[in-house]
């Protein structure tokens, strides 16, 4: 009994000499303000949520029943997707819509929070400024249970998985949205060769259900104009990996560092026209060079 009050005293000990660093205690009003917000607006939504998760559980089943995903009838929106992804939805498809939400909203609310607990521990007042700047596509894929929320999740799980698992997760996200495309440079070299290997597999299984891939693109772009989607930023939620474990690059961010590095910088802009004059080549390769080093990739491992 006395060494567990020991390991109390000492746990307790330990959390308040950390609330005793105004930054900490910053972050953690922070995200309780944050979490409070979007918390309330989840509630005040109820049954009125869901509406893109309630079209991917739609357009398994109309699937299975032999119909048309892509025009459905019902309360459904069209599902917009490559047919070959319906498959991947199809287990939790299966379950009640509601144990399948239940179950969609809740798996990416406990990553989403296991994510932030592994930002926190290491750059506390960051994680906190990073998600009250995306709490809003945040919110907005919570409630509407967007698959964009997973594929940012993923994309962050892809930095910390072997290079096949890594490139599939990024290939995958790549296929469906597009926009993860960008974050290829953040996964390691055999991932990205994986990735490349994998997004091939995506377009020639689009080619083998070609006549669906046609309606699926008519689906997409039958839309006509849509406002801005605020809601792709929370994809940058999966570059916090990097950047937590890449603290130079981080800094690069810093408006407080611009004004030193653009006066490193005017030196060598004469330097590099010199070069590129008297040999373009060894210039371009300069300037990769140059340009790893300032996003702290040079040391980037396989």
């Amino acid at each position: 009994m006395d060494r567990r009050l020991r390991v109390i005293r000492h746990a307790v000990g330990t959390e308040l000499e950390r609330l005793q660093d105004p930054r900490r205690v910053t972050a953690i009003v922070i995200l309780v303000v944050v979490f409070g917000v979007i918390g309330a607006g989840l509630l005040a939504r109820g049954e009125e949520a869901g509406a893109d998760a309630r079209a991917y559980w739609g357009a398994v089943r109309i699937w299975l029943n032999g119909g048309d995903p892509y025009h459905p009838s019902g309360p459904f929106l069209p599902y917009v997707y490559t047919p070959w992804m319906l498959p991947l939805f199809a287990p939790w498809a299966l379950l009640p819509w509601d144990v399948a939400w239940f179950v969609w909203r809740g798996g990416i609310l406990i990553a989403w929070l296991a994510s932030i607990h592994w930002a926190y521990e290491r750059r506390p007042l960051a994680t906190a400024v990073a998600v009250l700047v995306l709490s809003f596509p945040i919110a907005a894929n919570l409630d509407t249970g967007n698959v964009t929320m997973i594929l940012a999740l993923g994309l962050w799980a892809a930095q910390f998985s072997g290079a096949r698992l890594a490139g599939a997760i990024w290939a995958i996200a790549t296929w469906m949205k597009w926009v993860p495309a960008p974050f290829w440079l953040l996964l390691a070299p055999r991932a990205r060769t994986w990735g490349l290997l994998w997004l091939a597999l995506a377009g020639v299984l689009s080619l083998l259900t070609l006549p669906l891939t046609i309606i699926q693109l008519q689906a997409l772009f039958g839309f006509g104009p849509r406002p801005p989607r605020l809601d792709y930023l929370v994809l940058l939620w999966g570059s916090v990996p990097w950047l937590w474990q890449h603290p130079t690059a981080l800094a690069r961010f810093d408006p407080r560092t611009w004004p030193a590095t653009l006066a490193a910088l005017r030196p060598r802009m004469g330097a590099w026209r010199q070069r590129w004059a008297n040999d373009p080549g060894a210039a371009r390769r300069r300037v990769r060079v140059e340009i790893r080093a300032f996003l702290g990739l040079e040391n980037r491992a396989g």
